[in-house]
């Protein structure tokens, strides 16, 4: 497997909680940062290259990665963001360091215990563009409800508003980088609304639940709570 992770985000909400001298990836969680939780989860699976795609204080993470390098098994490279391109364009700089048809995608503020082995193997049987691991939540308002047809295509995504059960959209996904091309969208785009919403609309966005744990550190309360 390749994997890309978003690292590149300014992280605004949580400067209350971390300060402005790291990203949130790098956010401490009992004194190692958030991004180590998310590359020792990796290591579970057969991954062979790592794509961080960083902006933002990119330094902090260029400097913790090479002490620690030697720890994990596959390869780190760099998609470098020198202005903010917004999800979806920090995803086409990313591909471009990926070697394989279909390719795993992270948040780097969001952990998601899902099986990437059958997710991917999902995708592939379901002959997807891309496909999301979705996440069932109980009580939330913080997140957009997902809607998923039995067979498995996501047929919409619902305004963020008071739901008492539903899914969310779990920040993880496999992306066929050759039926999705990206060339033909603007420098900055969202990969929410002008990749998945236009998918969706047109059958070839597919969604796998997953009952892993999910903790997404966004905001200081979640993050407090992951601490």
């Amino acid at each position: 497997m390749e994997v890309i992770i978003l690292a590149g985000g300014l992280g605004t909400r949580l400067r209350s909680a971390i300060g402005n001298e790291i990203p949130k990836c790098m956010a401490p969680i009992d004194n190692k940062p958030f991004l180590w939780y998310l590359l020792r989860y990796l290591t579970r699976y057969d991954v062979s290259r790592v794509v961080l795609s960083v902006g933002y204080l990119r330094e902090v993470i260029y400097k913790w990665v090479d002490d620690v390098r030697d720890d994990f098994p596959f390869l780190f490279e760099y998609a470098v963001e020198e202005t903010p391109l917004g999800t979806g364009g920090g995803i086409r700089e990313a591909l471009k360091h990926c070697l394989n048809d279909n390719v795993v995608i992270l948040n780097g503020d969001t952990f998601f215990d899902v099986d990437l082995v059958r997710l991917m193997n999902e995708h592939i049987r379901m002959d997807s563009y891309l496909t999301v691991a979705l996440k069932s939540m109980r009580n939330f308002e913080r997140y957009g409800a997902v809607e998923l047809a039995t067979d498995g295509h996501i047929i919409a995504f619902h305004e963020k508003t008071y739901c008492s059960a539903g899914l969310i959209n779990g920040g993880v996904y496999v992306i066929d980088r050759v039926k999705l091309s990206m060339n033909e969208y603007p420098e900055k785009f969202s990969f929410e609304t002008e990749v998945m919403e236009k998918q969706c609309e047109v059958g070839t966005l597919h969604g796998i639940t997953s009952d892993g744990y999910f903790k997404d550190i966004g905001i200081p309360s979640d993050y407090i709570q992951a601490n």
